[in-house]
């Protein structure tokens, strides 16, 4: 080993994080946009909270969304 950084170690594992993250994002937004109440702030702050990396998804989807009666 001597101390190179390579990148087709990482690869492997940053393309599925990627990927999730990504998928996470538009299943977020497109929430978002087609509903029109939620249970916590507005569409903008969702909107911006979306976009912090994989917690703000997860965020919205648990405290953000309105509640399925």
């Amino acid at each position: 080993m001597d101390g190179s950084f390579n990148p087709a170690i990482w690869l492997p594992l940053l393309v599925p994080a990627v990927l999730l993250q990504l998928g996470m994002l538009i299943a977020a937004l497109a929430h978002i946009f087609t509903h029109d109440r939620y249970q916590r702030g507005n569409r903008l702050l969702w909107v911006l909270v979306a976009f912090i990396n994989f917690f703000g998804p997860i965020a919205y989807f648990l405290w953000g969304r309105e509640k399925p009666r």
